[in-house]
């Protein structure tokens, strides 16, 4: 991928929705748009996503002539561009992904992703790719906690970094892995992330829309999906939805 322009604002609503705004008035992209504050941050299932002072909102708005099905992988792309970036500033030791794109710093959640899509003018699907980042602050009253980067920095670093500069290393790290999709396949793509993930070959309990079961995972199939063995013994895979693993199911 070419260098993306980085579109950094003070203040708004929400990258995503700035995304969804531009795609819809034929915007194509690539293009990330920075968010100093948002004031109606979103999370998946509608959550609300806070971003403080000194946290990273960014929105990568992207188009591609891919299905729905294999547009969707961008969000092991998002997840393990994270990674990279959090490696920079702690110790990559730290971080890990819970599935399918929590990113965890020493098992606690630092990041959120959410990834949006619609019918582009020109006939491909637009992305809007929303990334969260806890820089210098961490969300209170979240039902399974968050840390930040700040909490956890390397010894060697005085401070976290500046928004604009995490943008930066964002875009480059995303652009790496999406580069990597789009010559190699997915293939390489689920190696990587499945090395960071945390939580597999073992208690399980999904969230889904409709439902709650419970489990033992059994590792991740070839398109991502979560294998969930239930008591029954039959096997149910799990495409999107919460998951809790271990002692936190």
């Amino acid at each position: 991928m070419a260098p993306v322009p980085l579109v950094i604002l003070d203040e708004i609503d929400s990258t995503n929705a700035e995304a969804r705004r531009l795609a819809e008035a034929g915007e194509a992209g690539p293009r990330w748009i920075v968010a100093r504050r948002q004031t109606a941050g979103r999370g998946r299932r509608g959550r609300k996503w806070d971003t403080d002072q000194g946290n990273l909102a960014a929105t990568l708005l992207i188009t591609t002539p891919k299905s729905a099905a294999e547009a969707a992988q961008a969000t092991f792309i998002a997840a393990l561009a994270v990674a990279d970036l959090l490696d920079v500033f702690v110790s990559p030791a730290l971080v890990s992904i819970k599935w399918p794109n929590d990113v965890l710093l020493d098992g606690v959640k630092v990041s959120g992703i959410l990834v949006e899509s619609g019918r582009h003018a020109n006939g491909d699907l637009w992305l809007a790719v929303g990334i969260g980042v806890n820089l210098a602050h961490a969300p209170e009253g979240t039902e399974r906690g968050a840390t930040s980067v700040a909490e956890r920095l390397r010894a060697d670093l005085a401070y976290v970094p500046p928004i604009e500069a995490a943008a930066e290393i964002l875009a480059e790290t995303f652009a790496v892995w999406w580069g990597r999709w789009q010559t190699m396949g997915f293939e390489p793509v689920l190696d990587a992330w499945t090395s960071r993930l945390t939580g597999l070959n073992g208690p399980c309990v999904a969230r889904l829309d409709n439902e709650t079961i419970e489990g033992l995972a059994e590792g991740v199939e070839p398109d991502g999906a979560l294998r969930l063995r239930l008591p029954d013994g039959s096997v149910r895979l799990i495409s999107a939805g919460d998951v809790f693993f271990g002692k936190a199911a």
